[in-house]
């Protein structure tokens, strides 16, 4: 009897203590711990986090920490950080958060015309975890330049305005070895051969489109003026487009914030290559990033006999083009007169 007793007592007893385990565990890992108001977060691990710094980073988030702290241990999360973008949602428990802190979440990454790689890297920054001196070094690489057959000068034709998916914490190299593989996906059989029908390569295209792209904002007359170009390369005539010496402008003084709206005489002396009004044939590089409309713009570019084109005062945003230099100083009087009179002196 006395044995019977005492392994009744024990049980009990062990019964005891497993239900308060059990309820310690549960209150730990199980309940909310939160305390936010919205139905979401984002929370941004940093590479080689430790967990003191995952902590910091969750600490506005976490209503108790020690319960996550229990749940990160047991579960050899504070010893195998991973960096990255990760998702928070009201009411989490501390088994959810940590189970979350594990599912790095791809983000969408978006650009369009930048004049310059500097721009573009400050562009990215604000969205990636590597910093602008980080990928304007990745890009510039000569090992990442000669392998992929771009210059510092002409490497902003390798950008595609698009939206791209990457991971957050994506390193500065990785994030150059995509773009180049998202470059090669985009010149496709039929859009190289295209260019070569042109007798341009795929950068030259996009040379090309950056002056068109920069010449009218309206995608429906970007062949049109692409043909304009067509036909003075064809002549050996200087493209002459005002677009490359405002960049011209803009890079020698090193400020690509600077408003340009109006060239003048003075301007079109200015020593540089991307100066087409002194240079024949096209820049050493985009003067700016070219969307896909002004691409497809040059590589379908209408055939005509138009040689000129001036901004239209009737049909605003859009040219009146011309076949000869005495019609199109008539456009360009018109325009100039125009343009004085609304007061636009740069």
């Amino acid at each position: 009897m006395k044995i019977k007793k005492i392994i009744t007592i024990v049980a009990v007893a062990g019964l005891f203590v497993a239900s308060i385990v059990t309820a310690y565990v549960y209150n730990n890992a199980f309940t909310a711990n939160t305390t936010f108001n919205q139905k979401e977060v984002f929370v941004y691990i940093p590479s080689n986090a430790t967990y003191a710094q995952v902590q910091k980073e969750l600490e506005p988030f976490v209503k108790d920490m020690s319960k996550l702290d229990f749940v990160a241990s047991k579960r050899a999360y504070d010893t195998n950080i991973k960096s990255g973008k990760f998702l928070i949602k009201q009411n989490m428990t501390s088994f959810d958060m940590v189970r979350s802190l594990r599912k790095n979440i791809p983000i969408k990454v978006a650009f369009n015309n930048q004049e310059s790689l500097n721009k573009l890297a400050q562009r990215l920054a604000t969205q990636l975890e590597p910093d602008s001196l980080q990928i304007v070094k990745a890009f510039t690489d000569p090992v990442f330049l000669k392998k992929n057959k771009f210059t510092q000068e002409d490497i902003l034709a390798m950008f595609i305005p698009n939206s791209y998916e990457f991971y957050w914490n994506i390193s500065a190299h990785k994030l150059a070895d995509k773009m180049a593989k998202e470059h090669s996906k985009f010149w496709n059989h039929e859009r190289l051969a295209k260019a070569a029908a042109k007798n341009l390569s795929s950068i030259e295209v996009s040379i090309l489109a950056s002056i068109v792209h920069k010449e009218t904002v309206k995608s429906d007359e970007r062949a049109r003026v692409a043909g304009v170009y067509l036909n003075r390369l064809a002549t050996g005539m200087p493209l002459q487009a005002d677009p490359t010496v405002i960049f011209a402008i803009k890079k020698q003084s090193g400020n690509f914030d600077q408003v340009i709206k109006r060239v003048f005489h003075n301007d079109l002396i200015i020593n540089s290559p991307y100066n087409t009004y002194l240079n024949a044939g096209l820049p050493p590089g985009p003067i700016a990033m070219a969307d896909i409309s002004a691409i497809d713009g040059v590589l379908n570019a209408e055939k005509h006999d138009y040689i000129y084109f001036c901004a239209s005062v009737e049909r605003f945003g859009y040219h009146d083009f011309s076949s000869n230099y005495t019609q199109h100083l008539a456009n360009a009087r018109k325009y100039s007169k125009w343009v004085s009179s609304i007061g636009i002196n740069r």
